[in-house]
């Protein structure tokens, strides 16, 4: 309660004048205005003042900028500080001295748009560290209110480790750094991943410095990557190569570490200059070789599991860290190398046999096909000259035929041992690959694992008849099937072929024998071991007009006149039919068959 008992009037109060209405002082009216007025600031419209918070609430703020009446701001205009309290001194934009209530119209968030731009770019050239009120996410990062400026702060520049949870951002006051503004398109650019790193690069500084190769630290893993993993050590990253992650083969780092999983590493190398530290994980335990059996031996017997496959061989994992190699060329007895693919896969569980085995190196080869006899072992007794077996063809060459009778044991058929009449001029002729042939052995050569094989020989030879048929001078009908500069190719009885040069083509009236014409042909050389028949046309009405000239010019001599006409065709042999051979008649039978 005010103690009125201990007021003092003023001195030059007239009190007289107060009881009859007058007035109460020396001083007019218009020096009382001028001494109010005087005591207030002196603002118009649209400037921007400092002001003082007097007072404030939840939902609004009063501010006293020295007029006449405070202005009062909604408190969302400070959202961006937190902290403010009673005292402050802020910023404000008259918008209205006086409104329809009389009341001083004030607004902070103008004011700071109003001068925004000029901090901004002080912010930028002094590298100040300015605050800003994070508002929402957008795409590929976060909205920033600074200043009253709306600046983007990319997902990149939050933190030095990546972020996976952007919404735990959202409403947080941050400090930050200006790092590029557009002045064109009024856009700003902050991070707050810059403060990080300037106070981590001291830090890494400090503890590169420390570091030491061998050395055991404690971290958690900050980034997987399909090359390795990143491992935070307190301020500086260091990288574990996938190979370092252990001792077994890895195809994905997810399945040894996970995110922000604390493991011990181990310091492998560094480099102060970079500041690239490469780190160990496997190098904490001993190596599979150090603890693989010390009684395993070549000529044992393994199981494992194929882990990598490649065109020469595959990869076998018989303990974890511990890899032996089956070659392509041990996985078959087969010369005929193809690819690893074919007999494998990466998964498959296989039975192997160790061919070598070098601990110091580490390294150890396999083989599958030993777990298999060796058809070459016996290949006298299996496969004895002149023994017969279907077998399968493999490939063709110029020359002849590589057929396969067992995986292993194949061997080739020359050109010349398919047919004993048909002239082949290429196996894909005769046969095509894939498909079965008979064959017979003809040779063994067991040290260069090779055979020697024949088709006609599964027949005999039909020439020692074909000598008694096709005899010199004899004559038989055939048909030109080819033609070539240097002869045609006759087509006779029994599949068989012969040849005959351009001047035995030439016909009784003097014409050229052409393709596919049908005529009689004379023998005149037969050979047996090239199966060769040596054919003439002209020789069978030349040789009967010698004959009929002699004849003539004999009986000329003799005066006995003249003598009848030698017949066209004076061989028996050629008279013979094959059908009178019973010898022939079989070998005609099955030729027709095989037709």
């Amino acid at each position: 309660m005010t103690d009125y008992k201990n007021v003092t009037p003023a001195a030059d109060f007239d009190w007289d004048a107060f009881e009859q209405g007058g007035k109460t002082t020396t001083d007019s009216r218009e020096a009382q205005e001028q001494a109010y007025t005087g005591s207030l600031n002196k603002v118009s419209d649209h400037d921007v003042v400092d002001g003082t918070v007097i007072a404030m609430n939840k939902r609004e703020v009063v501010v006293n900028i020295g007029f006449k009446s405070d202005g009062i701001i909604p408190a969302s205009e400070f959202r961006y500080n937190p902290d403010l309290k009673v005292g402050d001194t802020v910023e404000v934009y008259i918008e209205n001295q006086e409104d329809k209530k009389g009341q001083l119209v004030l607004s902070h968030k103008k004011a700071r748009a109003s001068r925004s731009w000029d901090r901004v770019n002080q912010a930028m050239e002094n590298e100040e560290v300015i605050k800003g009120f994070v508002k929402c996410r957008t795409k590929g990062g976060m909205i920033v209110d600074v200043f009253g400026i709306e600046a983007f702060l990319p997902g990149s520049q939050i933190d030095v480790k990546p972020i996976r949870d952007y919404d735990i951002f959202v409403g947080k006051t941050m400090e930050f750094k200006v790092i590029k503004i557009n002045q064109e398109y009024k856009n700003v650019v902050v991070s707050h991943k810059a403060l990080i790193e300037a106070e981590l690069e001291q830090q890494k500084k400090e503890i590169i410095s420390k570091l030491e190769k061998g050395q055991v630290l404690e971290g958690m893993v900050k980034n997987i990557t399909s090359y390795g993993v990143f491992v935070d050590l307190g301020g500086v990253d260091g990288l574990i190569h996938i190979t370092d992650l252990s001792w077994g083969r890895v195809s994905d780092p997810h399945e040894v570490v996970e995110l922000d999983q604390k493991i011990n590493v181990v310091i492998l190398d560094f480099d102060n200059e970079k500041k690239r530290i490469a780190l160990g994980l496997k190098q904490l335990t001993p190596h599979p070789w150090d603890a693989l059996d010390p009684n395993l031996k070549v000529g044992d017997h393994v199981k494992g599991k194929v882990v990598v496959m490649a065109d020469y061989g595959a990869f076998v994992e018989i303990a974890p860290g511990v890899e032996g190699l089956i070659h392509v060329s041990e996985m078959s007895w087969s010369q005929h190398l193809r690819s690893a693919q074919d007999f494998m896969k990466v998964g498959d569980e296989v039975e192997a046999v160790i061919l070598t085995l070098d601990r110091e190196e580490r390294k150890m080869s396999l083989g599958i096909k030993q777990l298999k006899e060796d058809p070459w072992e016996n290949i006298e007794q299996k496969y004895p000259v002149g023994s017969r077996h279907m077998a399968k063809v493999r490939n063709f060459t110029n020359f002849g035929v590589f057929a396969e009778i067992e995986e292993g044991v194949d061997g080739l058929i020359h050109i010349s041992d398919l047919s004993w009449t048909k002239k082949v001029k290429h196996p894909s002729e005769f046969t095509q690959i894939g498909a079965p042939i008979e064959v017979v052995v003809l040779e063994i050569d067991k040290q260069n694992r090779r055979l020697s094989l024949g088709h006609k020989q599964l027949e005999e030879n039909p020439w020692d008849v074909f000598a008694t048929v096709f005899k010199q001078d004899s004559i038989h009908e055939g048909t030109i099937v080819e033609m070539m500069d240097k002869g045609a190719v006759i087509q006779l009885e029994y599949g068989v072929e012969g040849f005959a040069t351009p001047k035995h083509l030439v016909k009784e009236d003097g014409t050229q024998a052409k393709l596919n014409e049908k005529l009689p042909f004379k023998v005149i050389e037969f050979n047996k071991d090239s199966k060769r028949i040596i054919l003439s046309h002209s020789r069978t009405f030349e040789d009967a007009q010698r004959a009929e000239a002699r004849e003539a010019k004999k009986a000329k001599r003799q005066g006995n006149g003249r003598k009848e006409e030698t017949p066209a065709i004076q061989n028996q042999a050629a008279s013979t039919t094959l059908g009178d051979l019973s010898a022939l008649a079989d070998l005609k039978a099955k030729m027709q068959a095989e037709k």
